[in-house]
C-alpha cells in the first residue's frame, strides 16, 4: 500500500461536475492499494500518515503532523501508484489489488482515519477532478 501525501492550503473532489469532497488546511492522500495489502497494513499505513510530520513549527521547522494542527484529510484512491514502472513505455498494473476488494480495503482506510480527523474522500473506481493547492510545495511517498 502506498500513499502519495501533500501538504496542501485546500482540496477538493469532482464526480461528474459535483463536488463531494472538499478540505482546507490539511493533506491530500492518494492511495495505491496492492494485491498483498490487508487490514494490518491499512494501519500502519494510516499511523503514518497521519504521524508525519510535514506542518511547520513556528521556527519554520516540519514538526508537525496533521492531527497537531487540526489539519483534514482528503482520501483519494489512485490504483496507478500500484503501477510497475520499470520496462518499457506502457506501465504494469499486475501488482494492483483486484478493484472488488481494494474498494473494500479502501472504505477500511477512510472509515480508519474518521475516527481521528476531519476526513472527506473520493469514490473507489469512479473518474474523478481534483484541485489542490499544495502548500511548499510538499509531496511524500509513503509505504507502510
Amino acid at each position: 500500500m502506498k500513499a502519495l501525501i501533500q501538504r496542501v492550503s485546500y482540496a477538493s473532489v469532482r464526480v461528474d461536475q459535483a463536488t463531494i469532497g472538499r478540505i482546507d488546511k490539511g493533506v491530500l492522500v492518494f492511495l495505491g492499494i496492492e494485491k498483498k495489502d490487508d487490514q494490518a497494513v491499512s494501519k500502519r499505513l494510516l499511523h503514518k500518515v497521519l504521524n508525519y510530520r510535514i506542518f511547520s513549527d513556528t521556527s519554520g521547522h516540519m514538526n508537525h503532523n496533521v492531527i497537531e494542527v487540526a489539519g483534514e484529510l482528503l482520501v483519494i484512491s489512485q490504483f496507478t501508484l500500484a503501477a510497475s514502472t520499470a520496462k518499457g513505455l506502457r506501465p504494469s498494473f499486475s501488482s494492483a489489488m483486484q478493484p472488488a476488494d481494494a474498494g473494500l480495503l479502501y472504505d477500511h482506510f477512510v472509515e480508519q482515519a474518521k475516527q481521528r480527523c476531519k476526513v472527506s474522500s473520493g469514490i473507489f473506481g469512479s473518474h474523478m477532478q481534483i484541485e489542490s493547492c499544495n502548500d511548499g510545495p510538499v509531496t511524500f511517498l509513503l509505504s507502510a
